[in-house]
Order: C-alpha cells, then structure tokens, then sequence
C-alpha cells in the first residue's frame, strides 16, 4: 500500500510541474510585454473573475510588470531630458526658466519621478534645437 500511494504523489506531483510550464510561459510574455497581446488576453480572461489563486498570481505579475515598465520609461525620458538640456548649454535653472517650469519641476523629470507632458518635451526639444542652431551658426 505504501508503494501505491507514494506513485501517486509522484504522479500528481509531476502533473502539477507540467501544469506550471504554461504559466510560466505565460508570466515570462506578461513581463517582456505587459501590454502586449497575451497581456490582453490575460486581462479579458481575468475580467469578472475574483482574483483567486492562478488568476491572483498572473494579476499581480501583470500589475508588477506594468510598474517596472513604466519606471524605465519615466527613466528614460528623464536621461533624453537630460540630453536636451546638454544639447541647448543651458544651466538647470536657465533651462527650467527657459521652458516655463521650475528647477525642482525640472530636477523631477531628470531623476525620473514624473514624466513631462508631451508639448512641455516639444518645448525643450525646440529650445535645445535652437541653441544648438545657434552654436553651429557661430
């Protein structure tokens, strides 16, 4: 008898690991794309459903890739900022003062806290184009 139920442990135990293979299939598309098309598969699958035990787990994998993407993004718009403001020459200050924002206005989309609105981008990019025009025409 000991002989039968340890196979079947192992038999349902080999089940469960083949059953997580997919999953983490899944989870791996979810975080190299947390807006892509298996994240949106996920989330009508997810609509309507409490959030218990797979369809908690692929939620919070989807929350926390959405979060990690969007930090990278406010970090990378802080780093072309940052390229703009070297571009125009211009000191911090003089920079923010120049697109209408305040140092620490500006020191925040540098560190990466808080994205700049599209036409404030706009604003800073014409300003640095300006300034390089002018370096080039001297």
């Amino acid at each position: 008898m000991h002989t039968k139920c340890g196979f079947l442990a192992q038999r349902i135990s080999q089940r469960r690991l083949r059953a997580r293979k997919p999953l983490r299939r899944i989870a791996a598309a979810l975080k190299r794309d947390p807006f892509g098309r298996t994240a949106r598969q996920v989330e009508e699958v997810l609509e309507g459903t409490r959030p218990l035990g797979i369809s908690k787990a692929l939620s919070e994998v989807l929350d926390r890739a959405r979060i990690h993407l969007e930090a990278n993004e406010r970090a990378e718009v802080g780093r072309h900022v940052q390229l703009l403001m070297d571009r125009s020459g211009l000191g911090q200050q003089e920079f923010a003062s120049r697109v209408g924002v305040g140092p620490e206005e500006l020191g925040s989309y540098l560190d990466g806290s808080v994205s700049p609105s599209a036409s404030l981008m706009i604003r800073m990019r014409r300003l640095s184009d300006r300034f390089v025009r002018v370096k080039n025409s001297n």
